[in-house]
């Protein structure tokens, strides 16, 4: 449709994007009348707005944003229905720290945006509630990692001897293949963890920090 509304706001799926889409879906196809849909927080002007939102809206085109639109909508529905079996499911845990007398500290990520995949509920609660430790203060751990990592590896400590015996596991420790009294290599053996690769990718995350 030659439409570059992605080119002056950062998120078509926020609220002015997604109100101008359905807009057009509609039937509206007046540009400025398009771009007064626009949030006040957006910075773009309406001069822009109207700019991005000139193209060609062909009938089949537009049958085509309306399906794309629908299945937009469909699976954020799915979406908030596992948000809702997820949060059931941690509310059936029991409490380890009662969240009224020691509650948590302040997000590190205040005044930032949150990720697009981030849960509609309070799920870092949760999981200081579950676990009794803000796993979140650690550098590069966010909720949403830290529950994949209670989910694969759980609530118990114990199951692994030492911390050794723990990143053995995981995958996440040098190799030791060992001919001849020669080491031939020392990397790391492929594992199919998702609990490794919460980790990996935590790192990641903190290659440009000047944490520890």
């Amino acid at each position: 449709m030659n439409i570059q509304l992605h080119r002056v706001i950062s998120d078509i799926t926020g609220t002015t994007g997604l109100s101008i889409i359905r807009e057009i879906v509609s039937g509206e196809r007046n540009p400025v009348k398009l771009a007064s849909l626009k949030d006040g927080r957006i910075k773009a002007s309406l001069e822009e707005i109207a700019a991005s939102l000139t193209g060609d809206y062909r009938s089949e085109l537009v049958f085509i944003l309306e399906q794309e639109l629908q299945l937009y909508e469909f699976y954020q529905t799915q979406i908030e229905k596992c948000e809702t079996q997820i949060e059931q499911c941690l509310a059936s845990f029991t409490d380890k720290v009662d969240v009224e007398k020691k509650p948590l500290a302040k997000p590190k990520r205040r005044g930032k945006k949150q990720p697009g995949n981030a849960p509609q509920f309070d799920l870092r609660t949760h999981l200081y509630r579950i676990s009794g430790v803000d796993f979140t203060a650690v550098d590069g751990l966010g909720a949403l990692t830290v529950l994949v990592l209670l989910s694969e590896v759980g609530l118990d400590p114990k199951r692994f001897k030492s911390v050794k015996h723990f990143t053995s596991w995981l995958g996440l420790c040098p190799g030791s293949r060992v001919t001849g009294g020669k080491v031939k290599s020392s990397k790391t053996r492929p594992v199919a963890s998702r609990a490794a690769t919460a980790f990996r990718m935590a790192a990641q995350t903190l290659s440009r920090s000047h944490s520890a």
